[in-house]
C-alpha cells in the first residue's frame, strides 16, 4: 500500500505561509519560500518551469514522482484560487477535505466526512483502495497532504508514515503554521537530510 506524507516548504519557525495569506496571496508575505523551485539551472523533470540546483532537483522530482493523489485542506484551496479547477499536481487529482460545501470541478473530489475518508478516495484514485493495481491498470502510489489542517488532523488519527520540510532559513514570524496543536508527542525518525542552496530538505519517518 503507498505511503501517506505531507512534503511542504516551511519556514525555520515553522510556517508554510506569511502574514497575509488569502486568495491570490497564496504565500501572503513569505513569498521567499518557493525561491528555491526557480533559483538553479536543473530543470524539473516532474513540474514544469521549474529550475532547482542539483540537489534540490533530485530530492523534489523523486518526491514528486511518488505523488498519485493529493488531498488539499480548504484554507490551501481557497488561498490558492481552487488551483485553476485543476491539481497542485501536474499528473495527480485533487481531493478537497472540507466540512462546509465546496464547488469543485469535475477534475476533483469534494470529500467532508474526515480525514480518513479523504485519503481513502486519494488513494482509489491512485490506484486502488488496497494500494494494488487497479482495474485501469493504475499502481497504487502514495498519498501526498497539503495544509496545516490535514496534516494535522492525520497525524491524530495516526495515518500519516513520513514528513518532509523543505527548511527555508527564513524566521518569518507569523502566518499559517505546519502543525496545529496535537493530544500527544509524535516522535519521528530522521532518514534524510540534504542541504541545498536556500533550502534543507529533511525527510522523517513517523513512529508508530
Amino acid at each position: 500500500m503507498g505511503k501517506v506524507f505531507s512534503a511542504l516548504a516551511v519556514s525555520v519557525d515553522g510556517y508554510i505561509t506569511g502574514r497575509g495569506a488569502g486568495p491570490g496571496h497564496g504565500l501572503g508575505d513569505g513569498g521567499m519560500l518557493f525561491d528555491w523551485y526557480f533559483s538553479g539551472d536543473t530543470p524539473s523533470r516532474e513540474f514544469d518551469g521549474f529550475r532547482l540546483s542539483q540537489a534540490s532537483a533530485r530530492v523534489f522530482d523523486e518526491t514528486a514522482a511518488r505523488v498519485g493523489a493529493v488531498v488539499v485542506g480548504r484554507n490551501t484551496f481557497e488561498d490558492s484560487e481552487h488551483f485553476g479547477g485543476g491539481s497542485p499536481h501536474p499528473n495527480a487529482p485533487l481531493v478537497l477535505l472540507s466540512h462546509r460545501p465546496a464547488d469543485v470541478s469535475d477534475r476533483q473530489r469534494l470529500v467532508t466526512t474526515g480525514v480518513a475518508d479523504a485519503i481513502a478516495a486519494a488513494r482509489e484514485l491512485a490506484g486502488g483502495k488496497d494500494g494494488k493495481d487497479s482495474k485501469d491498470g493504475k499502481s497504487g502510489k502514495d498519498i501526498g497532504l497539503m495544509g496545516g489542517g490535514v496534516v494535522t488532523a492525520a497525524l491524530k488519527e495516526g495515518l500519516v508514515d513520513e514528513l518532509i520540510l523543505h527548511q527555508v532559513p527564513v524566521l518569518l514570524g507569523g502566518g499559517r503554521p505546519f502543525f496545529q496543536e496535537l493530544p500527544q508527542h509524535i516522535r519521528l525518525t530522521l532518514v534524510e537530510a540534504v542541504p541545498a542552496p536556500g533550502v534543507t530538505h529533511l525527510r522523517y519517518e513517523v513512529q508508530k
